[in-house]
């Protein structure tokens, strides 16, 4: 079994990330799996990437609330790596807090596709390509480095 690329990344959440009560916004968990994306690709030397993998595919469950100040672990892993996609796999823990247990706040996966390096921000009507992931990447992205 293949073990693919992987990452655990804490962070906190802000009061951006909240609504007037204090409670996590739906997009903060995006906000928390995109950081521990962006963490990872760069560790792997995966220069460019975020040029050229926007996103085709978003699914998300919510268990439990994160509160304003809360510290929060994500763990993202690659799920399956194609040909010129990639399925990311992530859950959001939210750490203890004012006698609150450690809990996972959300779990997802989502999908980026590779598009030619600067076609993501094409003339309009020049709809962006899907080519091949470079094979390099490929490597780093699947664990083989």
């Amino acid at each position: 079994m293949t073990s693919h690329a992987e990452i655990a990344v804490r962070g906190r959440v802000q009061w951006v990330d909240t609504d007037a009560a204090g409670i996590h916004h739906h997009t903060s968990i995006a906000r928390f799996a995109e950081a521990a994306e962006a963490e990872l690709t760069a560790q792997l030397g995966l220069e460019g990437y975020f040029g050229s993998a926007p996103r085709v595919r978003y699914e998300v469950s919510f268990e439990s609330p994160l509160r304003f100040r809360q510290e929060v672990t994500t763990l993202l892993r690659v799920e399956e790596v194609g040909t010129t996609s990639l399925t990311w796999a992530f859950e959001v823990w939210g750490e203890g807090l004012e006698g609150r247990p450690r809990r996972r706040a959300a779990s997802g996966r989502y999908v980026t596709v590779h598009v030619e390096a600067g076609l993501s921000e094409a003339p309009s009507g020049d709809e962006p390509r899907t080519t091949p992931w470079p094979n390099d990447w490929i490597a780093a992205l699947a664990g083989a480095r």
